[in-house]
């Protein structure tokens, strides 16, 4: 069974520091690519950061240089490092394993929520 845990979320305030973990299971976690994604309330889900298998990274640009993502394969865990926090960046989180090989190996975390607020 495969399992895709989020945590780290929290409240901090803008300009302050979280690290986001996602601990996956159940599969061979050097082969998946991984992503973390947000949802603001109201707001669709979108792309925040992914890095291959290979260790190419992309970010959204509203992120960039702010947001670090790495992955660690001998923990099946995989880092969204996010500094200088906006009011903005407040959602909940959600990590996904994804194999692309084939459309069937894509699992998402239940998300994490981070809230930005003074």
């Amino acid at each position: 069974q495969v399992r895709v845990v989020e945590s780290g979320g929290g409240l901090v305030q803008p300009g302050g520091s979280l690290r986001l973990s996602c601990t996956v299971s159940g599969v061979i976690f050097n082969v998946y690519a991984m992503a973390w994604y947000r949802q603001a309330p109201g707001k669709e889900r979108e792309l925040v950061a992914k890095i291959t298998s290979g260790g190419t990274i992309n970010y959204a640009d509203s992120v960039k240089g702010r947001f670090a993502i790495s992955r660690d394969n001998d923990e099946n865990t995989c880092y969204l490092q996010m500094n200088s926090l906006k009011f903005e960046d407040t959602a909940v989180y959600y990590c996904r394993a994804r194999w692309p090989v084939a459309e069937e190996y894509d699992y998402w975390g239940q998300g994490t929520q981070v809230t930005v607020s003074s």
